[in-house]
Order: C-alpha cells, then sequence, then structure tokens
C-alpha cells in the first residue's frame, strides 16, 4: 500500500476539485441527459400551447395525430433522459464516495500516525457521512445545470412570446438565488456545527463500547452514559437548530418561487387579455409558469448541498491534510536484531540506557507503570524521534533514519490491550493470511483450549472486540497474533496479565522457545516471564537501576523481590 504521506496536503476545496475532475466524464454525460429531461419537462407546455394555437387554426385528424406524436415524443424523451441520466450520476456519486471512503481508511492505517485531534468515532463519521455528502457534489453541478437550462428554455420561449415575460423570469430568478445564496451561507455554518456534534457523538459512543466492561466493574457505566447523554442532546439540539435553518430555507424557496409563477401567469394573463398575446401563447406561459417551479426549486436547493458538501469536504481535509506523526526515513535495518536505547529522555524515562543483542531474551521489570509505557510508545514510533532526546537504535541504524514501514516489519511491538477484531480466530492471529508459523504462535500463547473447545476450530467466529471471548483468552489470542508474525524483534508489554498462574507458566517457557535465536524483549512484572528470560533489566525512575537473572535479583534486591513477588 502506497504512502500517502509525501503527498501535498488536500483542503476541503482541493478535495471537491479533485471529485469534480475525475467524473468529468460521468458528469458530462449527465448533465446533458438531465439537461434534455429538463428541456422536454419545459417544452411540454410549450407544445401544448403551439397544439392549441394550430388546433385553432386546422382543425383536423392530422394535426390531431402530429400533436399527439409530439407529445409522445417528448414524454419518452423525458422519461428515458432521466431514467439514464440519474444512473450514470448516481453511479458515479456511489463510486467517489467510496473512493473517499477508502482514502480516509488508509490514512487512518497508515502505520504512521496522524496528528489530528480526532477521535476515532470521529473518523468514522467523517469516512461514512461525510464521504457520501462529499461526494454528493457529482450530482450536484449537472443538476445545477440542467436546471438553468430549463430556466433559460422557458425564458426564451415566453421571450417570443413576449419580451417581458422572458425578462420577468430572468430577473426573478436572479433575486431569488440572490436571497437564498445569503441564507445558504447560515444553513452551511449551522450544517459544520451539525457535523462536528454528531462525530463527538459518535466519538463517545465509541468510547464507551471500548469501555464497557470496566465501567460496568467499578459501576461507572451510568455516569459515562450520562456523559454521553449530554453530547447526543448537543447533537439533537444543533439537529433541531439545522432543521429550522433548512426549513426557512425551503420555505422561502418555495413562497419565492410561487410568487414568481403567479407574477409570470398574472402578466401572461394580462398580455392575453389586452391582446398582445395569443390564446395558443397565454396556455404556453401558464404552463410555463406551473411546470418551471420544479427546477426553480431544484436549482434554489442548490446552493444549500454545495454548502454541505464543502462542509463535509472540509472535515475530511482534516484527516487527508494532517502531518504524521513521525515523517521517517527511507533505511531498512539491516538483518539481525540487536536493540540499541542511548540515554534516552522522554517523559517519566531519564537517560535510560540498555543494549539487547540479536537473540537474546530480556526481560524488563518496571518499578512504575508511567515509564513502561513511555518505553513502549517509544519503540512503537509512536512518539517521532524529534520529540524525545537520546537514540533508539535498530540494528546500528537509528530510528530516524529508518522507513516507519520498514521498522514495524523488523520490530513488533505487542500493546497489553491489544484489539480483537470481529472475524474468526483464525483472522484474528493471520489478517494477512500468509503466517507460516499459525500453529506454532497457537501452541505458544496455549491457546489450544480455545481452538479445540469449538467445532469450527481457527475458524470460530469471533464477535467485535472480542466479545465472545473472556479476558484471558482475549489476550493469550493477541498474543498468539504478536509471535505468528515471526518478526526480527519482538517486545510484549504485559502479555499475561489475564491468565492463571499454571498458564502463564507454560506460556513463558513457550515463548522462550518459539523465539529461541531471535530478539525478544518483555516488559512485565510476571515472575514467570523474569524468570524464562536470559536477564532481567530494572526499571526505576526512568533508568535501569540493575541487571541479572531473575533468581539472583531474588536473592540479592530486596526491592524487586518487593515488586515482582507474587
Amino acid at each position: 500500500m502506497t504512502t500517502p504521506d509525501t503527498q501535498r496536503p488536500r483542503p476541503g476545496a482541493d478535495i471537491l476539485r479533485t471529485a469534480l475532475r475525475r467524473n468529468i466524464g460521468a458528469m458530462t454525460w449527465g448533465t446533458v441527459l438531465m439537461g434534455l429531461y429538463q428541456a422536454g419537462e419545459t417544452a411540454f407546455p410549450i407544445a401544448l400551447g403551439l397544439i392549441v394555437e394550430h388546433t385553432m387554426r386546422d382543425r383536423t385528424l392530422g394535426s390531431l395525430g402530429l400533436a399527439v406524436a409530439a407529445l409522445a415524443v417528448i414524454i419518452t424523451t423525458v422519461s428515458l433522459s432521466w431514467r439514464f441520466g440519474m444512473r450514470v450520476l448516481q453511479k458515479a456519486n456511489t463510486t467517489e464516495a467510496h473512493r473517499w471512503r477508502v482514502k480516509v481508511a488508509a490514512y487512518g492505517l497508515q502505520p504512521v500516525a496522524r496528528d489530528v485531534d480526532l477521535k476515532s468515532g470521529e473518523v468514522l463519521t467523517i469516512a461514512t457521512e461525510d464521504a457520501d455528502q462529499t461526494a454528493d457534489i457529482i450530482e450536484v453541478v449537472p443538476l445545477l445545470v440542467s436546471s438553468l437550462v430549463a430556466v433559460l428554455v422557458a425564458a426564451v420561449a415566453l421571450g417570443l412570446a413576449d419580451v417581458r415575460l422572458g425578462l420577468l423570469v430572468i430577473v426573478g430568478t436572479v433575486a431569488m438565488l440572490s436571497i437564498l445564496s445569503v441564507l445558504s451561507q447560515r444553513t452551511g455554518s449551522s450544517t459544520r456545527e451539525q457535523q462536528a456534534r454528531v462525530a463527538r457523538a459518535g466519538a463517545k459512543v465509541a468510547d464507551l463500547i471500548t469501555g464497557l466492561r470496566p465501567l460496568h466493574g467499578f459501576g461507572g457505566n451510568h455516569a459515562a452514559f450520562g456523559s454521553y447523554r449530554r453530547v447526543s442532546t448537543e447533537a439533537k439540539h444543533q439537529a433541531i437548530t439545522v432543521a429550522k435553518v433548512n426549513g426557512v430555507y425551503a420555505g422561502t424557496a418555495l413562497a419565492l418561487n410561487a410568487v414568481l409563477a403567479a407574477a409570470v401567469t398574472l402578466l401572461a394573463g394580462s398580455l392575453a387579455f389586452s391582446g398582445r398575446i395569443t390564446i395558443g401563447e397565454l396556455v404556453m406561459a401558464v404552463g410555463l409558469a406551473q411546470f418551471i417551479m420544479e427546477p426553480l426549486k431544484l436549482f434554489s436547493e442548490m446552493p444549500k448541498y454545495v454548502m454541505m458538501a464543502r462542509a463535509s469536504a472540509e472535515r475530511m481535509a482534516l484527516v487527508l491534510a494532517a502531518p504524521p506523526v513521525a515523517a521517517g526515513g527511507r533505511a531498512r535495518p539491516a538483518p539481525g536484531g540487536d536493540l540499541d536505547v542511548d540515554r534516552v529522555r522522554y517523559g517519566s524515562l531519564c537517560e535510560l540506557k540498555f543494549t539487547v543483542a540479536a537473540g537474546e531474551f530480556v526481560a524488563i521489570a518496571p518499578y512504575q507503570p508511567r515509564a513502561a509505557a513511555d518505553l513502549v510508545s517509544i519503540l512503537a514510533v509512536k512518539v517521532p524521534p524529534g520529540a524525545y532526546e537520546g537514540a533508539v537504535r535498530v540494528s546500528g541504524r537509528e530510528l530516524a533514519d529508518l522507513s516507519i514501514e520498514a521498522v514495524r516489519e523488523h520490530m513488533l511491538v505487542n500493546p497489553y490491550d491489544g484489539e480483537i477484531f470481529a472475524g474468526t480466530l483464525g483472522t484474528n492471529i493471520d489478517p494477512s493470511g500468509t503466517s507460516r508459523t499459525v500453529a506454532e504462535a497457537v501452541e505458544a500463547s496455549m491457546l489450544t483450549d480455545v481452538v479445540a473447545l469449538h467445532r469450527e476450530g481457527l475458524d470460530y467466529g469471533v464477535r467485535d472486540r472480542g466479545a465472545n471471548l473472556s479476558g484471558g483468552q482475549r489476550q493469550r489470542l493477541s498474543l498468539a497474533r504478536a509471535l505468528a508474525a515471526d518478526t526480527d524483534v519482538l517486545v510484549l508489554h504485559d502479555p499475561t496479565t489475564a491468565v492463571d498462574a499454571v498458564t502463564e507458566q507454560l506460556i513463558a517457557r513457550n515463548i522462550a522457545k518459539l523465539r529461541r535465536d531471535r530478539t525478544t524483549i518483555v516488559i512485565t512484572s510476571s515472575p514467570a516471564l523474569l524468570n524464562a528470560a536470559d536477564r532481567v533489566l530494572v526499571l526505576d525512575d526512568g533508568v535501569i537501576t540493575a541487571e541479572d537473572t531473575h533468581r539472583n535479583l531474588l536473592a540479592t534486591d530486596q526491592d524487586y523481590c518487593l515488586a515482582v513477588a507474587r
């Protein structure tokens, strides 16, 4: 997958221009077909006027048949042009929405995190609703042009009957759009605020779902639901405000359309009464006054949809234009798995220095959880190299010089709260379907009992976030996924906190066996894992204060005994 880091930022206007540019062919055909539809709609009252005019002069079956045939051609044109025009536009709209959804998802799935102040729920809303509304511009422009065609055809037809009728339509349309353009500005600002509040409500829901189990555990679910209720209520009030603004806009547009149609009808009646236009022209004018309301209504609604599309595009730009947290270099780590942390200062880490040789199994016993979290963030390249002092070297090369993708392929950092996805046990262990060590990983992580428990085995269905698995099963599934990746360097953070002591002992032995001659770092206070490691580094107050085997540290370091003894 190509990393879009090198692409230039996309503001909202650029996103809309891109959508229009790559759909120019479909929009051209759609505009032509929808223009035919609007022209046919407008031609219907013109044809009726001409039929009345000719019928009154030539009352024969031939002229009647010709009139019926002309109406049939107009109706057929209207029907087919609408059908195929909307088919072309909606296909292009749907395809463009899909492209932007994939684009936003691709940015979210890049190895390098984005510096964007949005929660996952907000990003979800942007990737769905905002992508759809941005793609609506593909339909808006052709419909706008086709509506303009209908208004111009009506103005020309009325102008041929009497110049004053044509001028009335043109002047009235300009005046109506001027008024509505002012109202559309308020509609756009209200819509942007509504989208932001709905996105915040979505983010709150995502947070609640993520933390639902612990919330029930300590009785915080009611307070959390109250918090969501407040956010959702704000979104509701804003939605009501938007509905009021849209109602005012729609009502004003309908009223102006009706006033213009009535003015055309009254003026035509006055001209007919004074003999300046014929009866047939009066019929045409009255018919156009009625039919023109539809394109005028559509024409008047377009500014609102343009504002909505622009607001959604600007929200998508928040994701697509967000700079990467770490730029990274282009080099790749050399084969091997040595890791060197050299005088790193970041957060709670103070001059942290240690080295892990290739093929070594090292455990780090942190006395403070914050120090462990800071170290994991640096190793996972969630913190850009420029944000901390010191250096981290992988296979002799500094992280700043290495490609982020290459680092992630070479060194896997598995967090203690690894996500479980909806799918199967197998797809959670090996998402890409390319691992050759799935069976070994399942056995090493002691996930064999979960696989054997179900007839489907690795094809057993897993619900979203592992809702149908216990805490220990989810943790072992995450560990199996990390082991199946079979990277040169593996960093595990508290991989066995949710399993019993016997299982933990077996997992520790299995990891040491499976990862023999591969570099493995376990950040943990588990005695079983500490004992299985070649050596233990004690991390206290941000520095390494002791280094030895687990047994020797138990025998010589009282603080260590108190920290890891269970």
